[in-house]
């Protein structure tokens, strides 16, 4: 926050790697979660520290991560196949049916408890539509198979489980990974015939009552506002990357502290003035300006480039 990095993106790049992969050689070397430390280390940067990166360091960090994460995703899904014909199986079809079964009862319970307590203390709840595509496209995969591989059981033990394990990631990739985006249209199309009848309802409702006004104190009526504007907190914090001065200038933020409660209103007016940089809008002119000159280069090189493609072209031929 107190460092002026800006100046110099490939430091301040690196810094974020350190910082980001400094909790999980801690853990390691504490005999705790690396993934659990590594998995809190992001959640508290993307929130805290990405605010104070310049706009160029942001892109960057969101896309280098981003690739990597596809590679690693990519290496994993690769290792798993290659799993089916690596090891020595031993299939239970009770035992994999019942172990499917508990899964998804017990993700249904979590997701169930957990979203009822976070709705205590949420602006925007979370509906029962998004309750079952978060149940729905629960998938397992490499930490699972994984964790099944370094089990300390005998042989004939261990290869009941990590075969079970096996199925179970493959049966929630290929069949509810491959059928999320059919349930997610249909409960998108469920939601929007329950939203289209509750509005009729509410139409009718109103005209009712606004006729009944009318009768009574001719013509003079009440409007009612059926759509409060909700607050306009959240429009600040849609993208990291969408306008510099959106995500980094957090000044404007404080105005709406008091449409928050709990959590979010303690971490509006305390946490976040103290992690994150204020920015002056001289700077946030000037990150635009920076920005704006380097996509004008670039654009610049490629059209360069694709006319000497063409001029070699024309030449050969």
């Amino acid at each position: 926050k107190h460092l002026a990095l800006q100046k110099t993106p490939s430091l301040e790049f690196c810094t974020v790697c350190l910082f980001a992969y400094g909790p999980y050689f801690l853990a390691e070397g504490l005999r705790l979660s690396g993934i659990m430390a590594i998995l809190s280390s992001g959640i508290v940067m993307s929130h805290y520290a990405h605010y104070n990166l310049s706009f160029m360091t942001q892109v960057t960090v969101q896309q280098v991560f981003r690739t990597f994460a596809f590679l690693a995703e990519s290496c994993v899904f690769a290792y798993l196949g290659m799993a089916i014909f690596s090891f020595t199986h031993s299939f239970h079809p009770a035992f994999i049916i019942w172990s499917i079964i508990l899964c998804l009862v017990g993700r249904g319970l979590n997701i169930g408890l957990l979203t009822i307590l976070a709705n205590r203390f949420r602006q925007t709840k979370i509906t029962p539509q998004q309750q079952f595509i978060m149940w729905f496209s629960g998938l397992r995969g490499a930490i699972a198979f994984a964790l099944a591989l370094h089990l300390p059981f005998d042989e004939e033990t261990k290869q009941v489980i990590v075969s079970t394990t096996l199925i179970i990631v493959l049966f929630t990739i290929l069949v509810m990974g491959g059928a999320t985006m059919p349930a997610t249209k249909l409960v998108t199309y469920w939601a929007e015939r329950q939203t289209g009848r509750a509005r009729l309802a509410s139409e009718d409702r109103q005209q009712l009552d606004q006729s009944s006004d009318m009768s009574q104190d001719e013509g003079e009526y009440v409007h009612v506002q059926t759509n409060p504007s909700s607050p306009t907190s959240d429009e600040y914090m849609l993208s990291k990357t969408v306008e510099f001065g959106r995500s980094m200038n957090i000044d404007d933020v404080d105005d709406n502290v008091a449409g928050n409660y709990g959590w979010a209103k303690w971490d509006e007016k305390y946490f976040i003035p103290f992690f994150r940089k204020r920015f002056t809008q001289q700077e946030i002119r000037q990150a635009c300006n920076e920005m704006q000159d380097l996509t004008t280069k670039w654009h610049t090189d490629v059209e360069g480039g694709s006319q000497l493609i063409e001029d070699d072209d024309e030449h050969s031929l």
